[in-house]
C-alpha cells in the first residue's frame, strides 16, 4: 500500500476524512491531496526518530552523571573523615598525611561534573519552523547520553563507597602501624580507577550523537 501511495497510483482509495471534499465514504485519491499526504508521512517519520521525549533522556543522563557521582563522593568523604577524626585524636601529626582518601573521593564529583557539562552542551534546542517547534535531538542521542550518564554516575558511586570503607579502616590502621600506609594507598588507587573507567566510557558514549535534519 505504501509503495502504491509513493508511486502516485491514482487507484488508491482513502476514507473521506483524507479528502478535501468527498460525497462517498471512499473515493479515488485526487492529485491535490498527495502533497498533504507526503507532508504527513514525512512529519510522522521525523516525529518517530526525534520525538519530543528524546531530550528527556539526554537531561536524565546529565542528572545521573552528576547526582550519582556526588553521592559517591559525599559518602567517601564522610566515611573517610570519620576515620581521620578518630585517628587524629591520638596522633594529630598523621592527619594531613592520611587526608588522601578525602581528596580521592572529591575527584569523583569532578568526574560527574565533567560528563554532565559535556552532555548538556551537546543537547540541541528545538527549532521553530513554520510556527511549530521541531525537535532536532534524536532518540539515539538521548539513549546514548542516558547510558553515558549512568556509566559515569554509578561507577563514581561504587568507587566512592569503596574509598569510604577503605579510607575509614585504612587511616585507623595507619595510625597504629605506619608501615601500612603504602598498602592502603594502593587499595585506594584501584578503588579510584573504578570511577575513571566509567568516565572514559561516558566520554566515548557522549560522541554518539545524531541530530535530525
Amino acid at each position: 500500500f505504501l509503495h502504491r501511495l509513493l508511486s502516485l497510483d491514482p487507484n488508491v482509495r482513502f476514507p473521506k476524512t483524507w479528502e478535501l471534499s468527498a460525497p462517498a465514504p471512499y473515493t479515488t485519491l485526487r492529485p491535490v491531496a498527495f502533497p498533504r499526504i507526503v507532508t504527513m508521512l514525512s512529519t510522522l517519520m521525523t516525529t518517530e526518530n526525534c520525538p519530543t521525549s528524546a531530550p528527556f533522556f539526554g537531561f536524565m543522563g546529565v542528572t545521573s552523571a552528576l547526582v550519582f557521582a556526588n553521592i559517591g563522593a559525599a559518602y567517601g568523604t564522610a566515611k573517610s573523615g570519620v576515620g581521620i577524626a578518630s585517628m587524629g585524636v591520638m596522633k594529630p601529626g598523621l592527619v594531613m598525611r592520611n587526608i588522601i582518601p578525602v581528596i580521592m573521593a572529591g575527584v569523583l564529583g569532578i568526574y560527574g561534573l565533567i560528563v554532565a557539562v559535556i552532555l548538556q552542551g551537546s543537547i540541541t534546542q528545538p527549532s521553530n519552523s513554520g510556527g511549530e517547534m521541531t525537535t532536532k535531538f534524536s532518540s539515539f542521542s538521548g539513549y546514548a547520553f542516558l547510558s553515558a550518564g549512568l556509566c559515569c554516575g554509578l561507577s563514581g558511586l561504587a568507587a566512592g563507597m569503596a574509598i569510604g570503607v577503605v579510607g575509614d579502616s585504612g587511616v585507623r590502621a595507619v595510625g597504629q602501624q605506619e608501615k601500612l600506609f603504602v598498602g592502603v594507598i594502593l587499595i585506594l588507587i584501584f578503588a579510584e580507577a573504578l570511577g575513571l573507567y566509567g568516565l572514559i566510557v561516558a566520554l566515548i558514549l557522549s560522541q554518539q550523537s545524531v541530530d535530525c535534519a
